[in-house]
């Protein structure tokens, strides 16, 4: 009976020491505990050096037929973290931060529409030794992952596309039409306080975050605040990719504020080998919402691929 009031004053003290690091250095202890959840995926980071000279950070991990991930705008690698923890005991699984985000580099003059990030992704595989792959995006990178079909038809065996950007017949979602009638655009939250009102928004069932995390990540991309807003333009500027004829696995969360849910049939009716699941009561970021499910939903379509 008398060790329980130790074993409590034990874990009071190692609480308070961790409540007092992640004050006095949140930076270091976020990247300590965003390396923690990449080794429980079997995750590594690593960086290259493009041909043109851009410098890419990325994550890789597992073996088998590689699958690209790419992550939405003002988003990191780290958006796939979790989601991949049930994907690398199957694929080779590759989740780079996307030119002008997260550690990857951002010039201030390059190309960022979704078409010259698709063109930089095939560099990018081809410098790993990657030939053809299976793609996934969520937002911005499923708009990306579709130019990158298009542009490389040969090269994409397959398409995970959750809640992609950019559809052509879709309905405006809630922020594009508070955008319209002259509301601020939540997506270009420009301080800590706008940039919990985004975490709001996109998701409609987030996952647990701690506050000093939340604020490392919006510090990080506030940095690049006039880069972002000129990507925003570039991305929502460009014309919609030409035809895509691989099989595609189409998520949508049926509470999606940034995109709405008609965009999933929208892009269906241009895709034969489309298959589309609607989840309820999630948002626009499924991977973070519901990471296990959405692995399990990609685990079946593959399956029934046959890859």
């Amino acid at each position: 009976m008398t060790r329980l009031p130790s074993i409590h004053l034990l874990v009071v003290a190692v609480l308070a020491a961790f409540a007092a690091l992640a004050f006095f250095t949140p930076v270091q202890v976020a990247e300590t505990l965003f390396t923690l959840d990449r080794k429980l995926s079997g995750l590594e980071r690593k960086e290259l050096v493009l041909p043109g000279g851009e410098r890419i950070v990325y994550l890789e991990g597992g073996k088998g037929e590689p699958l690209l991930l790419l992550h939405g705008f003002r988003g990191n690698k780290d958006h796939f973290t979790r989601t991949a923890r049930s994907l690398t005991g199957h694929y080779r699984v590759i989740v780079p931060d996307l030119l002008g985000f997260g550690e990857s580099g951002h010039p201030p003059g390059a190309d960022y529409t979704p078409a010259a990030h698709a063109r930089r992704m095939h560099a990018f595989l081809r410098q790993l030794g990657v030939d053809a792959a299976h793609l996934g995006g969520s937002s911005m990178g499923g708009q990306i992952a579709l130019h990158y079909a298009a542009l490389y038809p040969e090269q994409t065996r397959s398409l995970w596309l959750l809640a992609p950007n950019g559809v052509p017949g879709a309905e405006p979602g809630e922020v594009a039409r508070s955008v319209a009638a002259g509301g601020r655009n939540v997506l270009m939250a420009k301080n800590e306080e706008e940039f919990a009102e985004l975490f709001e928004v996109v998701m409609a069932d987030p996952p647990f975050m701690p506050g000093f995390v939340r604020n490392v990540i919006a510090q990080e991309s506030l940095r690049y605040q006039a880069l972002h807003e000129r990507i925003f333009v570039d991305v929502n500027r460009s014309p919609a990719p030409g035809a895509v004829k691989a099989p595609a696995l189409i998520v949508w969360g049926a509470q999606d504020r940034v995109l709405h849910v008609s965009g999933a049939a929208a892009l269906a009716r241009s895709m034969p080998q489309a298959k589309v699941i609607v989840m309820p009561g999630v948002g626009h970021l499924p991977m973070l919402e519901r990471d296990r499910q959405v692995a399990e939903d990609y685990l079946a379509f593959r399956k029934a691929l046959g890859w």
